[in-house]
């Protein structure tokens, strides 16, 4: 959506890496909230080095007992 694409060109050199970060843990806690939902599937192309902090940063890590 064009205001994802607005939110990061506006968040400045060198910080577009940390704002896709944010908006995808603040997607995960939107998820959270809506029944139905058990889970997220994180997927980073040829950023992969980067979904445990994802992950880690959303309260997902670590992960549940079940």
């Amino acid at each position: 959506p064009d205001s994802i694409i607005k939110r990061l060109q506006g968040a400045g050199k060198g910080k577009v890496a940390g704002a896709g970060i944010k908006f995808a843990i603040e997607q995960i806690e939107e998820f959270r909230e809506m029944e139905g939902i058990a889970g997220v599937h994180l997927m980073a192309i040829e950023w992969e080095h980067r979904v445990p902090e994802i992950a880690e940063l959303a309260g997902m890590l670590p992960r549940p007992k079940v």
